[in-house]
């Protein structure tokens, strides 16, 4: 069976011009066929012409859509759920009670959350930026990916400036510091910068003394260092004049 049939209406839009053309058709141009350029092609018009003259247009008018046609995709389209989401402040989006990390830049910002049979995938303004295994069968879960939350590190300064501030004072203080950078926990930064505070604190003689006095014995507790300065520093340092005492 073709289309048109006899009887039944068509667009005019896309009859009309190929009946007015006037190169050579398919199908002769007949004053039956010229009938639908002059009338509105209603099915009136088509009761009038022949059954083999409306197989011939119908040919036509395939051959000519056929061009505009575009073949179907090999696969079905993905079927998926739209979700409009905000990401939160810890950089997550909930889903069904799940949540799924996003990179922390988008926080706070509202995103596309495509929701497939397996996977959850977060788009902002066209762009992926971020794809997750979707949870199914949990509450409450969360997955977070690789990159999306960095923890961060405190980074190594070293004791330049610590070691820098002890150096060049005397030769006794300058060997005390490196020793007790070598056995102390970890960078031995604190120590270091105790040993700046005692430096300060205390008299220069006195301090140099109890340094002296520490390597000889191997000992570097601070505790006990601020011990010996402070037995270093007793007696004349705080001795009060007599005469001063007499006057008040």
């Amino acid at each position: 069976m073709y289309y048109p049939r006899p009887g039944e209406p068509i667009v005019p839009r896309l009859l009309r011009p190929l009946v007015l053309e006037r190169r050579p058709s398919p199908f002769p141009v007949d004053p039956e066929t010229e009938l639908l350029a002059r009338e509105d092609l209603s099915a009136r018009a088509w009761t009038r012409l022949p059954s083999e003259t409306c197989r011939r247009i119908s040919l036509l008018v395939v051959d000519r859509v056929q061009t505009r046609l575009r073949p179907l995709p090999e696969a079905l389209p993905p079927i998926y759920e739209l979700l409009e989401r905000i990401v939160d402040l810890h950089g997550y989006v909930s889903v069904d009670s799940n949540r799924y990390s996003v990179p922390e830049r988008f926080v706070g910002q509202s995103v596309a959350v495509y929701k497939l049979p397996a996977e959850i995938r977060v788009c902002r303004k066209d762009t992926t930026i971020a794809a997750h295994r979707r949870l199914i069968g949990e509450r409450e879960a969360k997955n977070t990916l690789p990159g999306h939350h960095t923890i961060p590190v405190r980074q190594n300064r070293g004791t330049r400036c610590e070691e820098a501030l002890l150096r060049g004072h005397h030769p006794s203080l300058d060997r005390y510091a490196a020793a007790l950078k070598q056995r102390s926990n970890g960078w031995g930064r604190r120590a270091l910068r105790r040993l700046i505070g005692m430096k300060r604190t205390y008299p220069n003689g006195p301090f140099i003394a109890a340094i002296e006095q520490a390597l000889q014995y191997g000992m570097f507790d601070l505790g006990r260092l601020e011990a010996l300065i402070l037995k270093q520093v007793a007696g004349d340092f705080f001795a009060l004049d007599a005469e001063e005492d007499g006057d008040a």
